[in-house]
């Protein structure tokens, strides 16, 4: 097979380690903390994990482990959405596993948790592993969105692990996927089974962090990716002024990936779902924001700019994430009323009807296209599909038909083109960065030791990543220490909790004092592509939001 040029020499690279973990594997020995409590709710999630509630934060040091040369068969899988660097992890799990033993074995799950449901698995061998090192994509073993949640399906399991004697299962996913890698934790240990379950943290979306979980993987790459193709865009419209690019990029429940590419290329405006919530705006409110700066530029001659807008927007809106939730409800209660009636103005229509007053109002007012988005399928997690909303195109025509009333009554003539664009696809199977590249893989590492220690119900940790790679810290953390209670499909869960933008932190400050002159100039910044060669000032900086973040 043919390969690039470039994906030749990342074959070759070698992804940097913590400092501890470059010392003998069986060298390296769990140091236990305090027992832990779960972020809220604590009497719900230890009544729902009796098992696994409460375990102590763990951190790897040099001393004598015993348990680590023992031959063991290890399972991973990787769940959900693809993100840079999967690869790698499973790639830092299997050099540690061959390390401490040989004769231990990989077997990755294809196609997701279904894989492990249905027994349908591949050794991963070094020379496999040597195929996918330091590339983007899931493709080693494919990666599926299958939940893992009921009594049968851990059973399945079980008795799949117990057949071909894997000992751990390790789980690549986002806060949904650890959280199922938690309940199937609490089973196996409920059940005497004798298989581990540690999970990893990965998601583009920033989402899954705390402060021992620093950067879910993939992240960096990805925002670094779209930020070239921001800064290209704003490159274009500098060129030609007379665009104005909405720009949708993904993050369904958090804005992180559009305030660091924001902090990356300072474009003209960009919105912060979490801003919008916290300041209760309406959609009328965000339209007149636009509007306003597009009657500013144009008054100064610039009849072009560049808006950011996340991905989940829509559902921070108070009053469409009220009416959201109110059609959540209508959907799952659904006995073919609404899904029966194959007109969509009717369906529509019927749906006014039977929502809340003020909801149905709303929903009314909205472009038909937009209500059809609306009605789509809820996603596994009981979510509506926002990266099928059109928010972009929501927000380009109500803008246009705002300025359309300003030219009526005489108080702005200039013009308004427009271009949409949604980046999502393009990051997640980037090649990963050299940040990404060597914390997955050392998160991978990590997760094998954490196996070696005797550890369930686990995720793995790699900390102070905003320094070089050699000073980073690698241990884990309890799941449960993450979780919180969640309505979902209309009842209440115990889940990871997701990671919000905090408006009183660094990185949105730094945005906050800067987006006026964003927005009334000519700022933008074109970061370029992503740099694997090179001095380390260029090519092994984590995000920007990171280092602001570790700021002391």
């Amino acid at each position: 097979m043919a390969y690039s040029p470039l994906q030749q020499v990342r074959y070759g690279y070698q992804p940097k380690l913590p400092g501890v973990l470059r010392e003998d594997i069986r060298k390296m020995t769990p140091m236990k903390g305090a027992a832990t409590e779960s972020a809220s709710d604590h009497s719900e999630i230890r009544e729902r994990f009796p098992h696994t509630y409460g375990m102590p934060m763990v951190r790897f040091e040099q001393g004598e482990n015993p348990d680590v040369p023992e031959k063991r068969n290890i399972g991973v899988v990787l769940s959900g959405g693809q993100a840079p660097g999967g690869h790698n992890v499973i790639a830092g799990l299997y050099d540690a596993l061959a390390s401490a033993n040989p004769e231990s074995k990989l077997y990755g799950f294809i196609g997701g948790p279904s894989g492990i449901l249905k027994d349908d698995c591949r050794e991963l061998t070094g020379a496999v592993i040597d195929e996918y090192r330091n590339t983007g994509g899931f493709d080693i073993i494919g990666s599926g969105r299958t939940k893992l949640e009921s009594e049968s399906d851990f059973a399945q399991c079980a008795k799949v692990c117990n057949a071909r004697s894997i000992c751990a299962l390790v789980i690549i996913g986002g806060d949904d996927s650890n959280t199922n890698a938690a309940m199937l934790a609490e089973y196996f240990v409920r059940n005497k089974s004798g298989i581990q379950v540690i999970g990893v943290p990965k998601t583009i979306d920033g989402d899954l962090k705390n402060e021992h979980i620093e950067a879910s993987f993939g992240f960096d790459t990805a925002t670094k990716t779209y930020a070239e193709l921001i800064g290209n865009i704003q490159r274009d419209a500098n060129s030609s002024r007379k665009y104005w690019h909405f720009i949708k990029l993904m993050g369904r429940s958090a804005s992180h990936i559009c305030l660091e590419c924001a902090l990356l290329t300072r474009p003209t405006m960009a919105l912060i779902s979490e801003e919008v919530e916290a300041k209760k705006q309406t959609l009328g409110d965000i339209v007149s924001q636009i509007t306003d700066c597009v009657v500013s530029r144009g008054r100064q001659g610039m009849h072009f700019g560049i808006v950011l807008v996340p991905e989940g927007l829509i559902e921070f809106i108070p009053e469409m994430k009220t009416l959201i939730s109110r059609l959540n409800d209508l959907l799952a209660q659904d006995g073919g009323e609404i899904s029966g009636i194959e007109d969509p103005l009717q369906r529509c229509t019927k749906v006014a009807t039977l929502l809340p007053k003020a909801s149905g109002s709303l929903f009314s007012t909205l472009p038909q296209e937009i209500q059809m988005q609306l009605l789509l399928d809820r996603d596994p997690h009981g979510n509506v599909q926002v990266s099928r909303i059109e928010t972009e195109k929501l927000l380009i025509q109500m803008v246009a038909d705002r300025l359309r009333h300003l030219r009526q009554e005489g108080i702005y003539t200039g013009p308004f083109s427009s271009q949409h664009h949604f980046f999502g696809y393009e990051g997640r199977c980037a090649f990963p960065s050299n940040f990404d590249a060597d914390y997955c893989y050392s998160l991978g590492y990590t997760a094998f030791l954490l196996i070696a220690s005797g550890l369930t119900g686990y995720i793995s940790s790699v900390t102070g990543l905003s320094k070089p790679a050699d000073k980073w810290n690698a241990g884990g953390v309890p799941i449960t220490m993450m979780m919180n209670m969640e309505k979902r499909h209309g009842s209440q869960k115990s889940v990871i909790r997701k990671a919000l933008v905090e408006l009183d932190g660094k990185p949105f400050g730094v945005f906050a004092a800067s987006r006026d002159a964003w927005a009334s100039g000519n700022e933008f910044l074109y970061p370029g592509a992503i740099q694997y060669f090179g001095p380390p000032e260029v090519c092994d900086q984590p995000s920007v939001t990171l280092t602001l973040e570790q700021e002391s």
